[in-house]
């Protein structure tokens, strides 16, 4: 819960000078778009206040004087103006969301973009929800900041300024009287302002509880249920979405007041206007067109100063998710490529770790001055209790992760002067956990490469077995996986995973735990087919089940993070040290299985 609130519930400032700068410069590729609609708005801003001018001219010249001509054409210059307005309008309204987009776009893509290049170790430590919030909600928070609010708010000003100037043009005096009730306008909506502030905190810091608690309990809705708890959270859940409800409420609370009160001032200045300007009238010294058109100028006064709260709090939602977005975009958590990488041509498959220390959280070595050496077409299985370093080396290996001190040599390369992308096109993994993405099974196994044909992706299934299950259903390759391989069992999701693995045709092969979830009917075929894979390839296999790996060429043994065996499995067996004693212990688990059955 803390973490959710030193992130997603701190408000920040209202307007930061600094954000502005850094949002301001997504706009910068379309600042033609920009200028055309400041442009726009200026000139429909004149449109709004010029009718009630055309009002006054209407009645002081052509009413009074029964001139019906003169009439018939204001009459046209006032339907002009409304239908010139709505046509900017439209112009405007579809640029504006149409800047809108187009920076959301940028924008999204820049995170997605950004989030790719981070190291594991960050998302090790971050919720993937957030990240997922700050690519949606966040992102659309500043879409109507770029859309309504930046661009928007020269209308509410312009219109503001153009009223002002036909006011103090027709009647400087009556002008004063109208703005009296300006001083209580601007502090009421300072006042607004602040309450509005405070009351969406709260309803952002309780909206983040709500949907912590809702995401918590989906997820681990099986032990809620199991423990029989459903009760119990029910009434936690009602706890805080009352809350909730009760924030909302006040939030409503604050713009029940505040709109109803500037709809009280403007009908007090409307009251004002025809006080003093019915006054002035009798004693001669006012027309009645001015009054009438101060009388209009005074309901569009308002209304923009209630637009320009509204941007208010647009500006600080907008505030509060950039803050956010930029603290993603600002992290650094990233495996670098060197400036000038070597080249990889022809990889044979010499992997060497030389005096490898690694740790993820500051001097908690998980590997020790690590070393070994596994030559080009090698199998080498890694073995060891749970927590001993073994996924570790994995990790660093494929430069998940950066090793704290020592070297990895490919080839007798360090793998820390050669691309990223470059080394692990040598590398196909199979991890215990599969993950599946939604689409179909083809586009699992070659993941839309277009260099992996089709004739590749049965071939690959066909070796691992995969085919088997695959040709039984009815659109065969183009079978529909959802979302996790929802609708897979463990065994065809591991297939499938080999197969991926395969049809990438590596020239170093690692299985984590590979064969696992799999039955022994399909470790069966798995193992044939490893078998006439791991030929001409390099192999790392780490494995809990000895039996699978006893044909390995070499077996390291490591114990809390150091190598203490290294050996093939005949010769580990007779040192009857820590491999002797893993084996020993799951045979007499075997022997245990079979007997009670």
């Amino acid at each position: 819960m803390s973490d959710y609130k030193s992130e997603d519930e701190v408000l920040g400032k209202a307007y930061d000078a600094r954000l502005m700068r850094r949002l301001l410069g997504y706009v910068k590729p379309y600042k033609h778009f920009v200028i055309f609609a400041i442009l726009l708005n200026i000139f429909v801003a004149a449109l709004g206040p010029i009718r009630p001018y055309l009002t006054k001219i209407a009645i002081d010249d052509y009413i009074v004087n029964s001139d019906y001509d003169g009439l018939i054409l204001i009459g046209v210059l006032l339907f002009g103006s409304l239908l010139l307005q709505a046509v900017i309008q439209y112009f405007l309204t579809y640029f504006t969301q149409y800047l809108g987009q187009k920076v959301l776009y940028d924008l999204r893509m820049q995170i997605f973009s950004h989030i790719q290049k981070l190291a594991l170790r960050f998302f090790d430590r971050t919720p993937i929800g957030r990240l997922v919030t700050r690519a949606t909600n966040d992102v659309e928070a500043l879409g109507e900041l770029f859309s309504s609010g930046i661009v928007m708010v020269f209308s509410d000003v312009f219109i503001i300024i153009w009223i002002l100037a036909f006011m103090f043009f027709m009647d400087f005096s009556l002008s004063l009287v109208t703005l009296s009730v300006l001083p209580v306008l601007i502090y009421g909506t300072f006042l607004f302002r602040k309450k509005a502030r405070e009351s969406y905190r709260d309803v952002r810091l309780h909206l983040a509880r709500l949907n912590s608690y809702m995401q918590e309990h989906v997820t681990g809705m099986s032990v809620v249920q199991i423990f029989r708890k459903e009760k119990d959270e029910f009434k936690k859940f009602s706890n805080i979405n009352e809350d909730f409800r009760t924030v909302n409420i006040k939030s409503i609370f604050y713009y029940a007041v505040f709109y109803p009160s500037v709809e009280l001032l403007s009908s007090i200045a409307i009251g004002l206007i025809v006080w003093y300007g019915g006054g002035e009238i009798i004693q001669g010294a006012l027309t009645v067109g001015v009054l009438f058109a101060f009388i209009q100028y005074t309901e569009m006064f308002f209304r923009p100063i209630r637009d320009l709260s509204e941007k208010y709090n647009i500006m600080q939602t907008a505030m509060a998710s950039s803050e956010r977005i930029f603290k993603l975009l600002d992290n650094h958590t990233i495996i670098k490529n060197p400036d000038n990488p070597i080249k990889l041509n022809g990889v044979k498959g010499k992997i060497e770790f030389q005096n490898v220390w690694f740790a993820y959280n500051g001097d908690d070595y998980v590997l020790k001055d690590i070393s070994f050496t596994i030559n080009p077409g090698e199998t080498v299985a890694i073995v060891g209790h749970t927590g001993a370093g073994k996924t570790s080396i994995i990790n660093i290996l494929t430069r998940f992760y950066d090793i704290n001190k020592g070297k990895i040599l490919l080839d007798d390369i360090n793998i820390e002067s050669i691309d990223k992308r470059d080394l692990r096109k040598y590398i196909s993994m199979v991890l215990q956990d599969v993950f599946l993405f939604s689409g179909n099974i083809k586009s699992n196994i070659n993941l839309e490469n277009e260099f992996i044909t089709e004739e590749k992706i049965k071939e690959a299934a066909a070796v691992v077995g995969a085919n088997k299950f695959i040709d039984r259903y009815e659109n065969s390759y183009n079978e529909v996986v959802k979302e996790r391989g929802a609708t897979l069992s463990v065994g065809q999701k591991q297939l499938i995973s080999f197969a991926r693995a395969l049809a990438y045709n590596p020239q170093i092969l690692i299985l984590d735990e590979a064969t696992s979830s799999v039955d022994t009917e399909t470790e069966f075929l798995i193992q044939q087919a490893i078998e006439k894979l791991l030929v001409g390839r390099t192999a790392i296999v780490i494995a809990h089940r000895l039996s699978t790996i006893q044909n390995a060429d070499k077996i390291i043994v490591l114990h809390k993070g150091e190598i203490r065996e290294t050996g093939n499995h005949q010769e580990l067996l007779a040192k009857r040290g820590i491999y002797y004693k893993l084996y020993q212990l799951q045979y007499k688990d075997q022997e245990m299985t079979v007997s009670k059955t």
